[in-house]
């Protein structure tokens, strides 16, 4: 009995309490070592010189979707506010272009053939040590709020968790517009969270839901029946708010992860911002139709010819329409975020936190005829990062990075040891200074490990290389095809380069079919 009631306490500590003082959780006999997890630090260190972390995350943002990466129609005025006193990263990748095995190796700094969330129905060890057992060791607090996609239950190393299925609790019987928008069951999109929970008594959601005019799985887009306040993005963010203004500063430092889904579909905005976008003003993608099919891996061919998620996007007004839905889901994003950063203002925390926005991975939103991600094109595979430190420099950095080391920059810039195994490499000096000359080697993204569609990419300066276990080479040189639209992998000129490249690429890991 005793046993039950300490572990009943801890859980509601770890969940519910938020800013209690560890010092506090000591005094009430939980140990630092329960605390952290891993590693100690000593008693002379003092937790509150270091900065708090807020990192801001979306889904399927496509990097060059924002006013400050040069896109004249994205509405993104906070995120562009932060821009401008940020280092501004232009050629930063996610290490795998999907939801799960993305966000696994951003928190683990781990690429994906060294965990197991290979795909968005895996979930990977509590072995691999994330960014939040990181700080939570040196005595921070640690809060999750929004997406993660872990596809499991565990905390991963979080003190404070609210996801998915806290958002359902509050919607209570409004969570059926929700499952009607979504249309069917989507972890990705939070119904189920988990994965395995509908596995046995299948989707409860069956039978229940209205059907709609979708051709496919995801709808071309529409105004949400929600009320905005009831969106998902509007609970993380009032939900971050709140966090933000619990917190004291004798409570120590916090590391707070602030995770909104859009503009991830359903592509079903509140109507304020879907009022600000017009499909007839939509402008399609330069190579929007000129991609030249017979140079391309056959799985690329049959997404261009048919997208199974979304068929009617081979229409050119409904693929408009859908591009005014995803701009008009990005700008309530952006709003959210712009909530979060005004309360770290009102709170005084702004003047003592690092702040890093970035997302799980692109879109490719209709350039070469393609939808979504999944691909290592430039909209898939791309992803936004930006980071500000308070006092800090601002600029733009050129140099091609992985966001598999975002971890060991973070924890870089705070002060905070980090437990090995790690595939990252800080770029902390980059941020210190945007114009400093630093190597931090070629990029590496891999997807579909361990299945006939397994496909690895390398960037190494202007050149891109993805090898297909299964399917023909491409190479791509970004400065003088940035469109991607010449595959060059079987030109007799770059056969060399073809060849180094793969020698790269096989060095950092090698496919078993090779």
């Amino acid at each position: 009995m005793f046993v039950v009631v300490v572990l009943f306490i801890k859980t509601v500590v770890l969940r519910v309490s938020v800013c209690m003082n560890r010092r506090v959780l000591l005094q009430n006999g939980l140990s630092f070592a329960t605390l952290s997890l891993i590693g100690k630090r000593s008693p002379a260190d003092k937790l509150t010189s270091r900065p708090n972390v807020l990192l801001l995350m979306s889904d399927q943002h496509k990097r060059n979707c924002m006013g400050a990466y040069g896109d004249p129609v994205a509405h993104t005025p906070n995120l562009d506010a932060l821009a401008r006193k940020s280092v501004r990263f232009t050629d930063a990748y996610c290490a795998n272009p999907v939801c799960t095995p993305s966000r696994a190796s951003l928190m683990t700094g781990l690429y994906s053939h060294h965990h197991e969330a290979q795909d968005n129905t895996r979930a990977y060890s509590d072995k691999h040590k994330t960014l939040a057992h990181h700080f939570n060791a040196a005595g921070y607090s640690t809060a999750l709020i929004g997406k993660m996609h872990w596809v499991d239950a565990q905390t991963h190393g979080f003190d404070y968790r609210l996801e998915f299925n806290d958002w359902f609790q509050y919607l209570g019987p409004k969570t059926a517009i929700y499952a009607d928008e979504l249309g069917r069951p989507n972890s990705g999109s939070g119904q189920p969270e988990i994965d395995d929970l509908w596995r046995e008594s299948g989707d409860p959601w069956k039978d229940v839901r209205h059907k709609d005019e979708r051709e496919g799985a995801v709808h071309v887009g529409k105004v949400s029946l929600l009320e905005e306040k009831d969106h998902f993005d509007s609970f993380v963010a009032r939900e971050s708010v709140r966090f933000l203004r619990q917190h004291q500063r004798e409570d120590g430092p916090f590391f707070l992860v602030t995770s909104f889904l859009k503009p991830h579909d359903p592509f079903m905005p509140a109507q304020r911002f879907a009022d600000m976008y017009k499909a007839e003003d939509m402008k399609l993608p330069d190579s929007w139709g000129k991609a030249d099919l017979a140079s391309l891996p056959r799985e690329v061919v049959q997404s261009i010819k048919y997208n199974g998620p979304t068929p009617e996007l081979r229409d050119e007004a409904r693929a408009k329409q859908h591009m005014a839905y995803y701009y008009a889901n990005l700008a309530q994003m952006d709003d959210c975020v712009g909530q979060v950063l005004q309360a770290l203002r009102e709170t005084g925390h702004d003047r003592d936190t690092i702040i890093a926005y970035t997302s799980d991975h692109g879109e490719m939103l209709g350039d070469l005829g393609l939808w979504q991600k999944f691909e290592f094109y430039e909209g898939s595979c791309g992803v936004p990062l930006l980071i500000h430190v308070p006092g800090g420099a601002s600029g733009v950095v050129s140099t091609p990075l992985s966001q598999v080391s975002l971890s060991a920059t973070l924890t870089e810039l705070c002060n905070v040891r980090q437990v090995q195994p790690n595939d990252g490499q800080s770029f902390a000096a980059l941020v210190r200074n945007p114009q400093a000359s630093i190597h931090v080697g070629p990029v590496f993204a891999e997807y579909a490990l361990n299945t006939p569609r397994a496909k690895y990419m390398v960037r190494e300066g202007n050149w891109k290389y993805t090898f297909w276990e299964h399917d023909r080479e491409e190479l791509y040189n970004l400065k003088t095809d940035p469109a991607e639209l010449h595959n060059v992998a079987a030109h007799p000129r770059c056969r060399e380069d073809v060849k180094r490249l793969k020698a790269t690429l096989f060095a950092w890991h090698r496919p078993a079919s090779v």
